[in-house]
């Protein structure tokens, strides 16, 4: 008996583009100003934008929160208190030689289920960031 798993259309660069897009309106929704990283499955970067005004930081926070919700296949905004000192994850950033970054606003992207990239936002305060990410996530229609 043959056994096939379903082919799962990747993470395209139209895709990377439409939610770059989705998460400056997201932003200028909110009025914060930043960076948004849109990674492949395999952590290649297929998007980024920074705004002129933003803090030049946030796109390496973007950077890093989008590799983290795509290793961990998690929301960073949820994995926030596993790296805290009596977190489950505590030892996990320095174990690991990856640019992590445990801080709201990473998202990972799935299509029929299946991990196919993440995106990532930085600049405002956690809680906007992820806001943002995940406005983008939902208004590309990528779950």
């Amino acid at each position: 008996m043959s056994t096939t798993t379903p082919t799962v259309r990747p993470l395209t660069t139209r895709d990377a583009d439409a939610l770059v897009e989705a998460a400056v309106r997201a932003a200028d929704r909110l009025g914060v100003t930043g960076s948004v990283t849109v990674l492949d499955a395999g952590g290649h970067l297929l998007g980024f934008r920074r705004d002129d005004v933003a803090v030049l930081i946030s796109g390496e926070t973007s950077t890093r929160k989008a590799h983290t919700a795509l290793l961990l296949d998690s929301p960073t905004a949820d994995l926030v208190e596993l790296v805290r000192p009596d977190g489950l994850f505590h030892t996990l950033p320095t174990a690991l030689d990856r640019p992590l970054l445990f801080l709201a606003g990473g998202v990972p992207l799935h299509r029929d289920g299946r991990l196919v990239g993440a995106i990532g936002y930085g600049g405002g305060a956690p809680e906007q960031d992820h806001r943002i990410a995940v406005a983008a996530r939902d208004e590309a229609e990528l779950i």
